[in-house]
């Protein structure tokens, strides 16, 4: 059975963790690690997504991100995907890099933003790294001025201590040394919002056919010329079945635009919808692979 899709609306703030396929060091050494950063910075700036913390780690790597118009699920296939290619033309391999299913939850900003960035930074004190909480691939850096640039959006928790910028950082290196607080995630409702007022804020937002189109294009690897042009590839078919039943789970679209998108008679989308149109297996694992 199919995932549900993350929730998505603008400002939604995610604790976002990426963790080596079977728990292997894809991230071991600093070219790795500075890769994966690259490509972290790259989609930052293409997305318009918020990222207040981040570390770095051998075999995982630890994510705060708020998330605006581009929802979470987008950002993170992007960032992996570049990742995984790089990864396995670099040592002739192929297969998975990283978990499939990322960790993503969904967090209460207001409560819990200072205590998740105190979390994420502490994460090699508790593994007891070099340099500890001086951890070179955390964004502590950036925080106490040796790393320089707006890569982290780091204005808006410093002003949460001080509007004066050196009375800030005391209290942020104040609040770091404190001991960290156990996070246990099993009961990690606690950090989230309450889940009716998520649910409003997402029935406010639904996802274009073009943001389905798209997505699903980069997981298939096909482009919208292929899956547009009239042809009998049973593949291309499935994945144009799959979008026209993710279109009518996300999308506020009518049978005859949606058929003009996909260049398909306006019959065939109803019979798809009817379920008169079957498809094979792999129409399933579109959509899986979409929600996830």
């Amino acid at each position: 059975m199919a995932r549900k899709p993350r929730i998505h609306f603008p400002g939604a703030l995610y604790h976002v963790m990426v963790r080596g396929n079977n728990g292997e060091k894809v991230l071991l050494d600093d070219i790795h690690k500075r890769k994966y950063f690259d490509v972290l910075a790259r989609y930052k700036e293409k997305l318009g997504f918020k990222l207040y913390a981040y570390c770095i780690m051998d075999n995982h790597a630890h994510f705060l991100i708020e998330v605006q118009d581009i929802s979470l699920s987008q950002i993170m296939q992007r960032i992996q995907q570049v990742y995984t290619q790089w990864f396995n033309r670099k040592y002739s391999r192929t297969g998975h890099v990283f978990q499939q299913r990322y960790k993503a939850l969904l967090c209460d900003k207001d409560s819990y933003l200072l205590q998740l960035i105190r979390y994420i930074h502490n994460n090699p004190v508790k593994a007891n790294l070099n340099g500890g909480i001086e951890y070179k691939w955390s964004s502590h850096a950036y925080y106490v001025g040796k790393e320089k640039g707006d890569f982290i959006d780091m204005s808006e928790v410093l002003s949460i201590f001080s509007a004066n910028s050196r009375e800030a950082l005391k209290q942020y290196l104040r609040f770091m040394n404190q001991k960290p607080e156990k996070i246990i995630y099993k009961n990690f409702e606690e950090l989230q919002p309450k889940m009716q007022a998520v649910k409003n804020k997402e029935a406010k937002k639904k996802i274009s056919i073009d943001e389905i189109m798209e997505t699903i294009c980069i997981n298939e690897n096909v482009n919208i010329d292929e899956l547009t042009r009239r042809t009998k590839i049973q593949r291309i078919s499935d994945i144009r079945k799959a979008i026209v039943l993710l279109s009518e789970r996300y999308c506020k679209i009518t049978n005859t635009v949606l058929a003009q998108k996909l260049n398909l008679p306006l019959s065939m989308i109803s019979k798809i919808k009817s379920g008169a149109c079957k498809g094979t297996a792999y129409v399933e694992d579109v959509i899986r692979r979409f929600e996830d």
